[in-house]
Formats: structure tokens, C-alpha cells, sequence
């Protein structure tokens, strides 16, 4: 017993120094380099190739419920498209939980940028309603759920019935999102503008929003999160603790603005997490934000 006692200190020290040790984070090739998953259908709301979305449905004969995903890669296409969010959007498939996965073009296509890749997001997402029924979809319910740049459309998405009326973004019969599930997502374009600091740098926020005209003199008045504010949509962010793209405070700072609102939004700050664990299926990060969708999706 007495050499037990001994050890307690040095044992304790141990523990403390694994805590303390940098965490080994995920990197994107070891995600990308597994074998992917396939989608059960594509289909196309425009011409262009990136103007897609891909369908993907659980065994049985539903209705099954259903998540909107959306894609980050700083909103340019030649950084991700919607196939980086194949390895969750499976897993979601496996636990009987039906996928919208959309994609759009990105600042770096032509026709991307204001408008485009708003006009983009939105038909993607509208197109759901009237392919509910062949695909045994419950669209009563929908949670959008966005990673990295796709954090902001998935929310954008969600407060589309606050955009300006003259707003060539505003559509008339928005479908509605009824919950949003943010996986280190940049809602705040103004303070992201502003953060030399993130992964995707301030340059693109420009190339997104596009540049200050008569008609448009206020570029953030229909593209930034926190402007349409109040949502009236609840909301869930998952942000790793050791996330070098999305810095912690730019979570914080949308979630002190929601809230102050009226918005009812919440922050789940993942330990020895980085952005990749994010969507990674057997991640802490992921584990917490399917227990998040269940739970919005009333599972």
C-alpha cells in the first residue's frame, strides 16, 4: 500500500502531461484518402458542374428525416466541394437519418461570388420540397447543418425570410430550416473581414460579398449572418478548441450577438479537436453534433 501512495504523485504527473501535450490533429488527407461513400442520387438545379446536389437515403421505406449539408472550403470550389462531406453524411445515412448534401459555385467560378453563390445555395435548398416525396423525405423538420464556410450558408439559408425586400437574394416561399448545426462556421462576414487571422483569410469576404454599388452600397446587409438577426431559428455551433482556421472567438462572438437578439444559440467547445475533426464520423466533434441533430430532429 505504502509504495502505491508513492506512485499517486508520479502517476498524477503522467495524466497531466497527456492532457497538456499538443493533441495530434487530423489532417485533410487523412480524411480524403479513405475509400468514400457514394450517394443513392445526383441531381441538377443548373447548368453548371458544380450546380448539384447529391441524395442520400437510409434503408426502409421512410419518411425519413432529413438534414440539409452544406460545404465549406472558404467558399471556393477549388478548396472543397460537396463530396468533402460524403464520410457524415454516410454515417448519417447508416443511423436512418436522410441527406441533402448541395453544392454551389464557389468566388472562383464563373457566375460565383454576389449573387451567384447565394442564388446558388437557395435553389439547391428550395429544390428539396418538391423532391420530398420521391425520395421519402420529411421536410417538416429540416436541420441544416454546415461546415467552415458552409457554417455561414447553413444559417444565411435559415434566416432567408429576414433578407431585404430589396434584396436580390430575397425569394418569396423560402423552404424553412428549423434548426442549424454550425461545425466551426464563420456567421460573421463583417468580423471575419476583419480577422486576418482565419484560415481563409479577409481577401475572399470581398469576392463573396462583392464590391459596394448605388444598388448595393451595403454588402453585409443580405450576406452577413448577424444583420438579419434576429432568426428565429434555433441554433448549435461545434467549434474544436484547437481549430487553426476558425478561431474560437469568432464563435463566441456570433453566439454574444444571437443571443442578445433573441436567438436561442448555444456553443460546444470540443476539446483536442481541430477543423478536419469536424466531419470526421468518429470524432468526438461528430459524436456531439449527431447527439445535436437527433436531438433537434426530435430522435
Amino acid at each position: 500500500m505504502k509504495r502505491f501512495r508513492l506512485a499517486l504523485p508520479a502517476l498524477a504527473m503522467l495524466l497531466l502531461a497527456a492532457m497538456t501535450e499538443p493533441p495530434k490533429l487530423l489532417t485533410w488527407p487523412d480524411l480524403t484518402v479513405r475509400a468514400r461513400p457514394a450517394p443513392d442520387a445526383t441531381l441538377r438545379y443548373g447548368k453548371d458542374a458544380y450546380q448539384k446536389v447529391d441524395v442520400w437515403v437510409p434503408k426502409g421505406k421512410g419518411p425519413f428525416p432529413v438534414v440539409l449539408m452544406v460545404h465549406g472550403g472558404c467558399w471556393q470550389t477549388k478548396i472543397a466541394d460537396r463530396s468533402l462531406m460524403n464520410w457524415i453524411a454516410d454515417d448519417l445515412r447508416k443511423h436512418g437519418i436522410a441527406v441533402w448534401n448541395i453544392d454551389y459555385r464557389g468566388v472562383d467560378r464563373p457566375g460565383g461570388g454576389y449573387p451567384g453563390t447565394f442564388l446558388d445555395v437557395a435553389a439547391a435548398t428550395d429544390m428539396l420540397k418538391a423532391n420530398a416525396a420521391r425520395y421519402h423525405l420529411a421536410t417538416r423538420h429540416i436541420v441544416a447543418v454546415g461546415h467552415s464556410a458552409g457554417g455561414h450558408l447553413a444559417l444565411w439559408l435559415a434566416g432567408r425570410d429576414k433578407l431585404p425586400g430589396n434584396s436580390p437574394l430575397r425569394t418569396a416561399h423560402p423552404i424553412k430550416i428549423a434548426h442549424v448545426v454550425s461545425l466551426g462556421g464563420l456567421p460573421d462576414l463583417e468580423a471575419t473581414a476583419a480577422s486576418p487571422d482565419n484560415g481563409c483569410g479577409t481577401e475572399v469576404i470581398a469576392k463573396l460579398t462583392g464590391p459596394a454599388t448605388a444598388a448595393h452600397p451595403d454588402v453585409f446587409a443580405d450576406t452577413s449572418v448577424p444583420r438579419l438577426l434576429p432568426l428565429g431559428v434555433p441554433a448549435d455551433l461545434v467549434n474544436g478548441e484547437n481549430d487553426r482556421i476558425i478561431p474560437m472567438r469568432l464563435g463566441t462572438g456570433y453566439v454574444d450577438q444571437a443571443t442578445r437578439a433573441g436567438d436561442t444559440v448555444a456553443l460546444h467547445r470540443i476539446d483536442r479537436t481541430g477543423h478536419v475533426e469536424l466531419i470526421a464520423p468518429e470524432s468526438a466533434a461528430w459524436a456531439e453534433a449527431k447527439t445535436l441533430i437527433n436531438a433537434a430532429l426530435g430522435r
